[in-house]
């Protein structure tokens, strides 16, 4: 029996040109056709053929470098160079150039300003090739580890506590500094311990640098490593994250935002990634959608009437997930008459708005009672309320606005919308975190973050339009856009 055996002196091993390294439809081309279909001026990116001094990389080579190492979870620079070397696909798309991992690191670090701008343009090419309407968005968010270690966290009390033992340690040093200096004057022994002395004062001033730090952020933790980092516990645990934000596109799940917060919650966000969304396509959503953390009405007066607005809120979500907990005479049982300005109860008793309380005038509450009497004698009384003074009602001055959003969520419509967030919306994070393996940050501080998530968005949109158009047909498209 013959074995199948391979020669390196082989002088064919290779194609003489490096074109002829990967087919035609190979997956590669997909990312070298995109970037050169982006419009570098208005990335801000500017490219000089006669720049003067050291000759720096093709700026056009280095962010096919960047989106195509990011595609398949290849974020380290390190590991980039190692590719330029070994692995055909990227020798191809860097037209056999082979940067260093430092100058690999410095592009990216020199250039995150430009990478969300070419997720926006990216966006903009979707919209032309019809890849993207823009007229359902649904945003999500999830907590990504930022590369800082939960032990350089500290709090307030933190601050006081190694303040106190670092005042113990020089009150101690000196009182030996004493009895050495009486009994062994310009001795080695006085020198370390002047030393010991010296490096306590200096940790003394960083804690205190640190406690101020943390008073002027008004966190509850200052990170040393990564100041802009919070504590959360999420899938790896209690530690120091980032909070990622993603606004995706109802027809193919495409991205059409994205960007990092620093706060724990997606509180207030719903406003600020639909403005971001908005200016990213150009033009106005017809309906924004969300889970309940996003649910603010403050914030949601801040979209304006023309969007609908799918958010359940957190009061509803339990109703609908413990429909035993729902109280009997809720709120939501009285009906509010407009016309009137009153409750009507479940047993058609009227609740009359009452005088406003200076508590109320301060909160822009608006109070509703029934008469003492009605209740009193109500089959009800003792369940509905147990108030000789009658069953009151608490009404929000952005009531209306509630009720809306409340109804559209309960509707057929909206269930439809929000059913179809669970699948759109959390599709990015799950390509992220579990294909490509992206569960923690390499580079430290917020606008770092945002641009390593923008190269994450931009990879999983061209891997989606890939699967979408397929290879060729997104050439010919990109091409001719």
């Amino acid at each position: 029996m013959a074995y199948i055996k391979g020669n390196r002196n082989q002088l064919t091993f290779l194609p003489p040109a490096i074109e002829d390294y990967i087919a035609s439809d190979d997956p590669v081309r997909a990312y070298d056709i995109f970037v050169e279909a982006l419009d570098f001026r208005k990335l801000g990116l500017v490219i000089d053929e006669n720049l003067s001094g050291a000759n720096p990389y093709w700026p056009k080579a280095m962010l096919k470098l960047l989106l195509y190492g990011y595609a398949y979870g290849i974020r380290s620079s390190r590991k980039m160079e190692q590719a330029c070397y070994h692995n055909l696909s990227f020798i191809w798309l860097t037209e056999n150039l082979k940067p260093d991992y430092r100058t690999i690191a410095r592009f990216r670090i020199n250039n995150k300003h430009i990478l969300k701008a070419t997720l926006h343009q990216c966006a903009r090419m979707c919209l032309k090739l019809d890849l993207i309407e823009g007229n359902t968005l649904f945003i999500d968010g999830t907590k990504i580890k930022a590369n800082a270690s939960y032990d350089s966290s500290w709090s307030k009390e933190d601050c006081l506590r190694y303040e106190d033992i670092i005042a113990k340690n020089i009150e101690r040093v000196l009182g030996e500094c004493e009895d050495t200096d009486n009994q062994e004057n310009n001795m080695p022994s006085l020198v370390k311990l002047k030393e010991e002395l010296s490096s306590h004062e200096t940790l003394r001033a960083k804690v205190r640098a640190i406690a101020k730090e943390l008073e002027a952020s008004h966190q509850k933790n200052y990170n040393t490593t990564d100041p802009e980092s919070f504590i959360s516990k999420a899938d790896r645990g209690t530690d120091m994250y980032h909070n990622a934000q993603m606004t995706v596109d109802e027809k193919h799940g495409l991205i059409v935002n994205a960007d990092v917060i620093a706060q724990n919650n997606d509180a207030n966000q719903l406003s600020v990634q639909t403005k971001q969304a908005q200016e990213a396509l150009g033009k106005k959503p017809l309906v924004t959608c969300a889970d309940s953390g996003y649910y603010s009405i403050p914030d949601m007066e801040k979209i304006g009437h023309d969007i609908k607005i799918v958010v359940p809120s957190q009061g509803q979500i339990t109703n609908e997930r413990h429909p035993e907990r729902k109280k009997q005479f809720s709120k939501d049982t009285f009906i509010y008459n407009e016309t009137n300005d009153e409750y009507i109860c479940p047993q058609g008793k009227i609740l009359k708005r009452t005088e406003l309380k200076a508590f109320d005038r301060q909160q822009h509450n608006i109070t509703y009672e029934a008469k003492s009497c009605d209740c009193r004698h109500c089959v009800n009384f003792g369940s509905c309320t147990t108030s000789n003074t009658g069953r009151r009602i608490i009404r929000l001055e952005n009531e209306k606005l509630q009720e809306q959003i409340a109804a559209l969520y309960t509707s057929d419509a909206g269930q439809r919308i929000y059913k179809l967030r669970k699948q759109k919306a959390e599709l990015p994070f799950a390509h992220i975190k579990h294909n490509i393996g992206f569960r923690q940050l390499l580079l430290r501080g917020i606008e770092k973050a945002k641009a390593e998530i923008s190269l994450c968005a931009i990879s999983y949109n061209i891997t989606r339009m890939i699967s979408l158009l397929g290879v060729q047909k997104m050439q010919n498209a990109l091409m001719s856009t």
